[in-house]
Parts: C-alpha cells; sequence; structure tokens
C-alpha cells in the first residue's frame, strides 16, 4: 500500500510541473530576434563613458581587438582599483577629450604591422545608431592612421550587425531623407 501511495504522489507532482512548465510557456514571449543593423565600412559612433559623443571609427571585421588612439596615459589608483587617465585628440583639435576609465587587463596584441604590442585594456559603452552595449578598447598610439577609433569583429559578434565593405556612413545616410523632404516641402511653401 506504501508503494501506491508514493506513486501516487510522484504522479502528482509530475502533473503539476507539466501543468507549470505549460504556463511559463503560455505567459512566455516569443523571442523576436532583432534585425541585423547594416553599417558601412567607417561610420560615426559615440562612446559615452569616455566623453566621445561623435567620434569616427573604422569597422574592420579583420581586427579581432577595438583600438582607440590614446595619448599621454597614466595609471591612478581609485576605490582599490587601477584606472587609467589618457587624451583623446580629434582632428580639429577642438573637441580633444581628457579620459577616465578603469583598466580592465594589459595584453599583448599584434598591431598592423604585425608585431606584438602591450596595450591597455578599458571597457566602456558603445552607441552606434541607437543601440549600445559594452565593448573592450585597447588603448594604442594611432597617429599615423585615418581614423582615431576602430572597432574589431568581438566589439559587433552577437548585436546583430552586418558590415558592408563598399559603402560608409550608412547611419548617417539613413536620416538624410528626412532632412531633404523637410528642404522640399519648405521651398515648395515660399513659390
Amino acid at each position: 500500500m506504501a508503494g501506491w501511495v508514493g506513486r501516487r504522489a510522484a504522479r502528482r507532482q509530475a502533473r503539476g510541473a507539466r501543468k507549470a512548465v505549460g504556463n511559463m510557456t503560455a505567459n512566455a514571449k516569443p523571442h523576436r530576434p532583432k534585425a541585423p543593423l547594416v553599417i558601412g565600412w567607417r561610420e560615426c559612433v559615440a562612446l559615452p563613458d569616455l566623453g566621445l559623443t561623435s567620434i569616427e571609427a573604422k569597422i574592420d571585421t579583420g581586427a579581432r581587438t577595438s583600438a582607440l588612439h590614446a595619448e599621454d596615459i597614466e595609471t591612478f589608483e581609485r576605490d582599490a582599483a587601477t584606472w587609467v587617465r589618457f587624451h583623446v585628440p580629434h582632428g580639429d583639435r577642438l573637441h580633444a577629450s581628457d579620459c577616465t576609465a578603469r583598466l580592465v587587463d594589459r595584453r599583448n596584441v599584434r598591431n598592423t604591422s604585425g608585431e606584438p604590442a602591450e596595450r591597455w585594456v578599458i571597457e566602456t559603452m558603445l552607441v552606434l545608431n541607437r543601440r549600445r552595449w559594452h565593448i573592450e578598447v585597447t588603448l594604442a598610439d594611432r597617429t599615423n592612421m585615418t581614423l582615431p577609433l576602430i572597432l574589431g569583429r568581438t566589439a559587433l559578434r552577437r548585436h546583430s550587425v552586418l558590415v558592408d565593405p563598399g559603402k560608409s556612413h550608412l547611419l548617417r545616410s539613413q536620416a538624410r531623407p528626412a532632412r531633404r523632404q523637410r528642404r522640399t516641402l519648405t521651398q515648395g511653401t515660399d513659390s
């Protein structure tokens, strides 16, 4: 008799578990993946944690890591953690920024010549169009490079981003048609 009661309780428990799983799936929203964001090989992005609201970046899926041009790099201690202070110059020199960030690591990274170089690694927020996520960025001397920021494939991975290597500034050009329409409407009311 004791075995029969035990089996009956086990069946009741299993039935309750199936019912609970059924309720969870009935209440769960279906997963809808984001539509891929198509970007060009060169885009304007923001790194708000560093105070960089608009910085031009080269999107390089051949590069594994991301790198930001930084000068005068210094380390210091804050709240029992190591931080870095650095200067990010811009081409026009009017929008240069002094930045601070918590140091994540120090790694050997191959530079554009293929030689390993030790670099500081920080983590910061990347804003691309209306999407935002954290990325790791190495601080490097990119004086001889055209653009101050290079976004590597690990920064873009798992964020539903497609790169069109034949185009640049696709995100900016998506906003242009609305401006043109406004000008056309304004021109139409003047005549």
